[in-house]
């Protein structure tokens, strides 16, 4: 099934890609199966959950909102979507005349030799009515390309909405992961510092021997090296947030708490879509350039030939400002202009158009498979870390009763203290486990939900 969409993909580039009145531009033809494309049964709702319903954390939210609204990258993409706006205006108004005007006044004096200097005159007051008939289609292929471009700047601009929210939502996530991370090492640094201290005392009674003494040192040291790594990466994921969000890293951000018992990815309905090509704004803004491109190879094709461009020019001139108005002139003028020998220069231009087309063509067909393998890829990672999170919530289970053992069985005097350090130790690592895990939860969410084409519209 999942061959059969990609050639269908595939396929919708070869159909984009149709060159109707472009010489030598030949699409790649594929057979495709039947119906494939509009099947009902094959589709995926996660990508039509508004991205506010989907991430229900109150400070989550916030931060994407501010990120949509301050991020300087995604206001230059709405900055770069009015240019190409303006830019299509430009190239489709080349459709209609125009219409210049021109007032001038000229003294020129005439100096010949044996003659008398005299001075000449003339004032004129002009208008110009031009138009170009568009005889090869090369005004409509500007037309088309520049209307390709404006499209593109378009999904551009989603894309990037879909990516900010995706990295906003990841920074949070990961920030979450941290704050818990922090939190059990402190917890564990207290519970071992009380451990050292009975292993000291224990050791200067003469209880144990050295060996044990040095073994909880080394637990406790190894601990509290980590928390200063830990308050690093914390502060360097809160400045990544604020630079998404457009702010100055002195403020804070405001977050929640990371849930060792959320059920997120179990509201996902999971399938893989026959209508990604219509949800990727990526893909979308790829086929837009196709467009762009083959366009371009029509206007290309049209400056091989000739250019028809009609003018009419009317108005007044006078040698003298008091007669001016009694000399009115008028004239209509017609001219074919185009390269007569130009040594196979715009040939090659348009060759040079049909090589970028079928460049810009495989870059199309080579996003569609890698956004379906992307899918494909989300898909298995979302199932395989929820099976990780139900493990690691086991591991932790038994790592706590290890410990509360191994505690009972060293006060029974039945085991060494070495082996309490190494359940507690144990204990550490599953807690921590269990957090990283979870978080890797919910970045297979947050992936799954780009690659989908989630989170387009806003609030």
């Amino acid at each position: 099934m999942k061959k059969e969409l990609i050639i269908i993909a595939l396929a919708a580039a070869a159909t984009l890609a149709s060159c109707s009145g472009v010489k030598n531009c030949v699409p790649p033809q594929l057979d495709l199966p039947e119906a494939l494309a509009g099947n009902s049964t094959d589709s995926v709702t996660a990508a039509d959950i508004a991205w506010w319903e989907l991430y229900t954390d109150p400070a989550l939210a916030t931060i994407i909102r501010e990120t949509l609204a301050h991020n300087r990258d995604f206001l230059a993409a709405a900055a770069r979507v009015e240019e190409m706006r303006q830019l299509y205006g430009i190239t489709a108004s080349n459709y209609f005349p125009t219409l210049s005007g021109m007032a001038a006044a000229d003294n020129e004096t005439n100096d010949y030799y044996g003659k008398k200097s005299t001075s000449d005159q003339e004032y004129d007051l002009k208008a110009t009515l031009a138009w170009e008939v568009d005889l090869w289609g090369g005004l409509k292929w500007a037309r088309r390309k520049g209307a390709a471009e404006f499209r593109a700047s378009v999904e551009q601009q989603r894309a990037m909405q879909i990516t900010l929210i995706a990295e906003a939502a990841s920074s949070y996530f990961e920030l979450l992961a941290m704050d818990n991370q922090l939190q059990i090492a402190r917890r564990t640094l207290f519970t071992r510092e009380e451990n050292l201290k009975k292993a000291k005392l224990r050791f200067e009674g003469g209880l144990t021997n050295e060996t044990v003494y040095r073994q909880a040192q080394v637990e406790y040291a190894t601990t509290a090296a980590a928390i200063p790594e830990l308050v690093s990466r914390i502060e360097a994921r809160k400045n990544a947030i604020s630079l998404l969000m457009g702010r100055y890293p002195e403020q804070e951000i405001a977050r929640g708490t990371l849930s060792v018992n959320d059920t997120l990815a179990n509201t996902l309905p999971v399938g893989l879509p026959s209508t990604l090509l219509k949800r990727r704004p990526d893909l979308m803004a790829a086929e837009a350039k196709l467009q762009s491109a083959l366009a371009q190879c029509g206007v290309a094709y049209a400056d091989r030939f000739p250019r028809l461009r009609l003018s009419l020019t009317g108005g007044l001139e006078n040698d003298e400002l008091k007669g001016f108005f009694r000399s009115p002139f008028s004239y209509i003028i017609g001219s074919i202009t185009g390269t007569i020998f130009d040594f196979g220069r715009n040939k090659r231009r348009h060759r040079a158009a049909i090589a970028a087309y079928d460049q810009a063509r495989l870059g199309y067909e080579q996003a569609v498979l890698t956004a379906f393998h992307e899918v494909d890829n989300a898909l298995t990672s979302l199932r395989l870390q929820e099976q990780t999170c139900q493990r690691r919530r086991e591991l932790l289970d038994a790592a706590q009763q290890y410990a509360v053992l191994a505690y009972r069985q060293y006060n029974a005097g039945a085991i060494n203290y070495i082996d309490v350090l190494d359940a507690q130790r144990r204990y550490y690592e599953a807690q921590v486990g269990l957090s990283n895990a979870i978080c890797n939860r919910h970045l297979a969410v947050v992936t799954l939900y780009r690659v989908l084409g989630g989170g387009l519209a806003d609030k």
